[in-house]
Order: C-alpha cells, then structure tokens, then sequence
C-alpha cells in the first residue's frame, strides 16, 4: 500500500492542483459560451476533474493508487480529444490554434499528465517493509 511520504504528499496537491486547472479552463469556456454537446462535455469534464482532485487530496493505499491511474488517464483522454479536434475533428467537431485558450490549455494538460505520471509512479510503487 502506498504511504503518504512528504513527496507523495507534496506531488498529491500539484496533482490536484492541475486537475482543478483543467476542469477550470473547460468551465470557463462554458461560461465564456461555449454551448450545445461540446458545453456538456465541458461541464462533465470540468466535475469529473472536481472529483479526481478531491479524490487525491482525501483518498489513501489502493483507493489513491486507484485515483491517481484514473487522474493520469482522465488527463491524457482530454489532450488527446482538444489533439483530435485541432487535427482530424472528434464527433464532427473541429477546433483551432487561435479559438480562447487552446494553447494554454494543451501547456496546463502536458504538464499535468507529467505531474501525474510522476504521482501515480510515487504512488503505486512497493513500500519498504519496516524490520521489527
């Protein structure tokens, strides 16, 4: 099981912290007007990025192994669907380098599956058993 050693704890709360960036920006874009199936991703994306940050702040052994593979994922499924919009389109939706903060939000989501694939390495690997 993992513990909370002070690194863990520390690279917990940047994990957080960058879900809560990109559920925050894909919020925001609802806000800012975005609308119709895409603004109901954006806003199930913008809860489940809620979640997954709650759940790395609270969760602790398999539960926040659990939550850190299901965070990395969540992270890179969503840089993956902006990738195919901007390329190829995804369900007919087609996206652009210049529309409001695409490139900020494929800076914020790069550097979040980086911390996350760290958090979750942290997390999953084996604990040295204490000699007693």
């Amino acid at each position: 099981m993992a513990s909370s050693t002070p690194v863990l704890r520390v690279m917990r709360i940047l994990s957080a912290l960058a879900l809560l960036a990109a559920g925050g920006i894909h919020l925001f874009l609802v806000f800012d007007g975005v609308g119709g199936i895409l603004g109901v991703m954006f806003v199930l994306n913008a809860v489940g990025a809620l979640v997954l940050a709650v759940g790395m702040l609270l969760l602790r052994g398999r539960w926040l192994q659990l939550a850190t593979v299901l965070s990395l994922l969540f992270l890179i499924a969503t840089l993956l669907a902006l990738i195919l919009a901007l390329t190829v389109g995804l369900f007919g939706i087609t996206e652009t380098w210049d529309f409001t903060l695409v490139p900020e939000t494929v800076i914020v989501e790069s550097i979040g599956i980086v911390i996350l694939a760290i958090t979750t390495v942290l997390a999953l690997r084996p604990q040295p058993v204490a000699a007693g």
